[in-house]
């Protein structure tokens, strides 16, 4: 499960919320045919589109 919470730029997480997070943090990850386990050319091809779009950020936020 996945679950998503907006924070504003000065908001802290609460207790409750850093203790789901180290939680989470111990659990061991489970592949599936949904979310398989990448390959190691899988792990270079999302590296080299995360890097692609972050610099396409920093351009267009200049």
């Amino acid at each position: 499960m996945i679950r998503t919470v907006i924070l504003d730029k000065n908001q802290k997480p609460t207790d409750k919320q850093i203790k789901q997070i180290e939680e989470a943090a111990k659990r061991e990850i489970i592949f599936d045919d949904d979310s398989p386990e990448l390959t190691p050319a899988m792990e270079k091809a999302f590296r080299l589109a995360a890097k692609k779009r972050n610099s396409q950020r920093k351009i267009s936020a200049s």
